[in-house]
């Protein structure tokens, strides 16, 4: 249960950390790093005493759940506090990475792709009479283009600014 907390907690962040995969690290990457290891101390601890409580027969399976939900109470400050602490982090680090994305260069990749075929088009003697209709086509297929420019630059970054979603508090006990 709790390594699953602590899965979905990772899980959660692993777009972001590979997005800004990088050899030196920010300070919001270091604090996060820091924070995620005492998280998972406190849910280690935590998966312990919930072991224990389910491995004393001394108790019936209410009692059990009971007691670890009470447990559970115990700890959900750390988790918000995490989850709080992870989602702002992730925010910098996502910010930072946005702000090191060079989109000249993106665009210069991109025109580089499309040369060859408008020098194609260029010597194409249909495509290269200046027809006010094939001019209409012309500006209808650049606009389309530049949308779908404009669109995979938004994708990008609504995918790095975007917090991770807080992990989801562990299923109940399953009674045995």
């Amino acid at each position: 249960m709790i390594r699953a907390l602590s899965l979905a907690a990772a899980l959660a962040l692993l777009p972001v950390s590979t997005a800004v995969a990088h050899e030196d690290k920010t300070s919001a990457e270091v604090q996060l790093e820091a924070a995620a290891a005492v998280f998972e101390k406190k849910m280690a601890e935590f998966g312990e005493r919930a072991e224990a409580i389910q491995d004393d027969d001394a108790l019936d399976e209410t009692t059990k759940g009971l007691r670890v939900a009470a447990l559970w109470s115990e700890y959900q400050p750390h988790v918000a506090a995490f989850t709080t602490m992870a989602t702002r982090q992730a925010g910098e680090i996502a910010s930072q990475a946005l702000a090191e994305i060079d989109i000249d260069a993106v665009v210069t990749e991109a025109l580089a792709g499309v040369e060859p075929m408008v020098k194609g088009l260029a010597t194409n003697g249909a495509w290269a009479q200046a027809d006010p209709d094939q001019m209409v086509t012309y500006g209808l297929m650049a606009d389309y283009a530049v949308g779908q420019s404009l669109d995979a630059v938004e994708e990008i970054e609504a995918a790095l600014t975007a917090p991770p979603a807080p992990p989801a508090p562990p299923a109940k006990p399953a009674k045995t």
